[in-house]
């Protein structure tokens, strides 16, 4: 049985920092990542990262979220600096195994406090 479980989110006021941690297990992961969706809004990506450590980011976050992992733990993590009111979203972690399916943790939530 594939679980995510994630961590971190939280309520900061903006200028802050957060960081999301997401352990992957019951599956062989191959790309991990985050996406998020606020309240109106579509689910949109975050941020993914492959095996070998090559990421994709949106181009909005670029440079104030940064999206790592630890193969060894099977965890993704996301640093997020700099926090805006409109980074405020439930942010769920998703994990592609080897043979492309994919999975979803149940979500986080982040507030931003202006």
């Amino acid at each position: 049985q594939v679980q995510l479980v994630e961590s971190g989110g939280g309520l900061v006021q903006a200028g802050g920092s957060l960081r999301l941690s997401c352990a992957a297990s019951g599956t062989i992961v191959n790309v991990m990542g985050w996406y998020r969706q606020a309240p109106g809004k579509q689910r949109e990506l975050v941020a993914t990262i492959t095996t070998r450590n090559t990421t994709n980011y949106a181009d909005s976050l670029k440079g104030r979220f940064t999206i790592s992992r630890d193969n060894a733990r099977n965890t993704v993590y996301l640093q997020m600096n700099s926090l805006k009111p409109e980074d405020t979203a439930v942010y769920y972690c998703q994990v592609q195994n080897w043979r492309g399916i994919n999975y979803w943790g149940k979500g986080t939530q982040v507030t931003v406090s202006s």
